[in-house]
């Protein structure tokens, strides 16, 4: 016999859902995120390294290259997205004013957004120049 009290309805934990009725998917999306960035922080340490050495006309014509660009692509969105998932949870721990705690999960998301935006368009141009300049 289980002498546990059950904090979880049976329809719950069947779902997998948790007290604020979004399910265990955050802590996937965080967990997964977090080891797509363990290796892709080992291609970007490597990727700095080789860029140093170049100069900036090469960096460019190399970092235009489909792999190199393609992996720093999802360097950037997973970046992004980690630190957007990381700091949601933070805000909801600790920011208790309901309106405040809306303002800044939607000022995280907007920023967050922003910043991958930003990073995602200035590659797309290295790439549509073929890293001319």
């Amino acid at each position: 016999m289980d002498l546990k009290p059950a904090f979880r309805t049976p329809l719950a934990r069947a779902l997998g859902l948790g007290s604020a009725h979004s399910g265990s998917g955050h802590w996937w999306r965080q967990r997964l995120t977090a080891i797509a960035l363990v290796l892709l922080t080992g291609w970007l340490i490597w990727f700095l390294a080789q860029l140093s050495r170049l100069p900036h006309g090469e960096m460019l014509a190399w970092l235009a290259r489909p792999w190199q660009a393609g992996l720093l692509l999802a360097y950037l969105v997973t970046a992004g997205y980690h630190a957007a998932l990381g700091l949601q949870v933070v805000i909801e721990d600790y920011v208790h004013h309901p309106v405040r705690k809306l303002t800044a999960l939607i000022g995280v998301r907007l920023g967050m957004g922003g910043v991958v935006l930003v990073g995602v368009t200035g590659l797309i141009r290295i790439i549509a120049t073929g890293g001319a300049g």
